[in-house]
């Protein structure tokens, strides 16, 4: 049980340590001021609409195959 609560607590410290130690730069053109970190969009112009579709696509493939697998398995 002492391990398990270890544990816990060490996941729970690594999944917080980057909101609270990391100080990253501000958003493009949010508060940049007179700096060169203005700019476009947050993210630039990248297009996610092709990959989107093929990741749900192979998502689905992967489901349908384990659904598969484990019917055939019965």
């Amino acid at each position: 049980m002492k391990k398990k609560i270890i544990t816990l607590v060490a996941v729970i410290l690594m999944a917080l340590a980057p909101s609270i130690l990391i100080f990253a730069q501000p958003n493009p053109g949010q508060n940049s001021g007179s700096t060169p970190v203005g700019g476009g969009p947050i993210g630039g112009n990248a297009p996610i609409g092709g990959g989107l579709a093929i990741m749900l696509f192979l998502g689905a493939a992967y489901a349908g195959k384990k659904a598969y697998d484990a019917q055939s398995q019965n």
